[in-house]
């Protein structure tokens, strides 16, 4: 028998089998359960068989979303971005899911406020919604106030602060702002380590209580290490402070932080500290160096600032907004979020860890080894309670602001009126 032969023989074998086992194991047709009966009266109900309970798939939690707002791009390797980083930083600690819209100002959206980009958030799901910018303050109010059942975090604002002179009653508001004075005074040190003329120009941005507070940190800073560290007389310091009129350059409606940086450099300032959310002063020492001058700066507000101009950068003090947004968030995402105040400081263990500080100062490659070492001794002796906002500090129209030896208090800092005697700038909008 061919192998063809042997495979349909084995083949009609199987069929046969099959068949047979049909006809011996008739399947049962499916029958439908008794309508349900009610027991006559003293019967006792029957006793059904136990059902198998069928298997239970809990549905996938819901993630959540938060939203942010961002006064400039997303990308601007300044405030915005550290911003945004920080909501990366949230996103990967715990899994929460971060929505945002960017470039919310009057330049680049004009008749739109802040409350009204808040509404599109939350129609996208948002449940929270980050204010990150303090000319939002008003419209993060409106919104918090319109939308109770939202969380709102309103950066480097004070609404809900306790001892704060505008306090209101905001339930679901939290205010998260970093001590940056204490990121400025490291800038201001390391630029009056490094001057060659003794002149330090500060960028910055429009004039409130926050930069005034900060432009001012950043003086104290510079004072103290070029009296203590130098040995020189603090009325050879020269500190200027030049405004531009909005965190960052709106053509035609803002002084040009371009020119502004370049008149500095033209003027004698071998070294420009930036209060602005952007990095002109950066890359105008840039080029300047490249042309032959020996100039330096130091940028702002987000850790990656110094690639811009790394040649020329002294270190840039620099936000870390995610380990507080993520402890925020939590909060609203497991129900037990509360109304709350808090300026957070470095951590002085090690102020960059980006886990735990707030704030950090990442040095740069144009930084002297000496200049370092005073740097770290400094930074050393504020971790170990130097505090320069101590008396005596005058305003800068002569009045007395903290007598000798008076610690000024978290409120004195913070609503700061004027720039401090010693420096040279407008201390009000004109």
């Amino acid at each position: 028998m061919n192998r063809h032969t042997v495979l349909k023989v084995l083949g009609l074998l199987m069929i046969f089998m099959v068949v047979l086992s049909a006809c011996g194991t008739p399947t049962a047709a499916p029958v439908e359960p008794p309508a349900a009966t009610e027991p006559a009266a003293n019967e006792p109900a029957a006793t059904e068989p136990a059902a198998t309970e069928p298997a239970v798939t809990e549905p996938a939690a819901e993630q959540f979303v938060f939203g942010m707002l961002l006064v400039g791009p997303y990308n601007d390797h300044g405030y915005s971005q550290a911003h945004y980083e920080g909501g990366l930083y949230v996103e990967k600690m715990a899994g929460f899911k971060m929505i945002y819209i960017d470039k919310v100002n009057p330049a680049d959206r004009p008749g739109t406020t802040p409350a009204q980009l808040g509404e599109e958030l939350v129609a996208q799901g948002a449940k929270l919604v980050i204010f990150n910018s303090d000319d939002m303050k008003d419209s993060s109010t409106e919104f918090a106030k319109a939308h109770p059942e939202i969380q709102v975090i309103m950066a480097s604002g004070d609404q809900v602060w306790a001892d704060g002179k505008v306090k209101e009653d905001i339930p679901n508001m939290v205010n998260i702002m970093g001590r940056m004075e204490y990121g400025k005074m490291m800038a201001g040190c390391a630029a009056a380590l490094t001057t060659k003329t003794g002149q330090i120009g500060y960028l910055g941005p429009l004039i409130n209580d926050e930069t005034r507070r900060l432009a001012s940190s950043a003086y104290l800073g510079a004072k103290y290490c070029w009296t203590e560290y130098l040995g020189k007389d603090a009325a050879d310091l020269k500190f200027k402070v030049t405004w531009i009129g909005f965190w960052f350059n709106i053509p035609g409606v803002t002084s040009d932080p371009t020119q502004v940086a370049d008149e500095f450099i033209n003027s004698g300032y071998d070294v420009i500290i930036s209060g602005i959310d952007t990095t002109e002063g950066l890359t105008e020492a840039k080029k300047f160096a490249a042309e032959g001058k020996e100039v330096f700066a130091v940028p702002y507000d987000f850790i990656g600032s110094c690639e811009e101009g790394k040649e020329v950068c002294l270190g840039v003090p620099y936000f870390n907004w995610g380990p507080a947004y993520l402890k925020t968030i939590s909060t609203a995402a497991d129900g037990t979020y509360a109304s709350n105040f808090q300026w957070n400081g470095p951590d002085w263990a090690d102020i960059n860890n980006v886990d735990t500080s707030s704030v950090g100062f990442i040095k740069g490659n144009a930084l002297s080894a000496e200049a370092s070492a005073s740097l770290d001794e400094f930074i050393a002796a504020l971790a170990g309670g130097l505090n320069l906002w101590t008396g005596p500090i005058n305003l800068q129209d002569g009045t007395v602001y903290l007598a000798d030896g008076i610690v000024a208090t978290d409120q004195e800092i913070w609503y700061l009126p004027q720039l401090l005697e010693g420096m040279e700038g407008q201390s009000v909008q004109p």
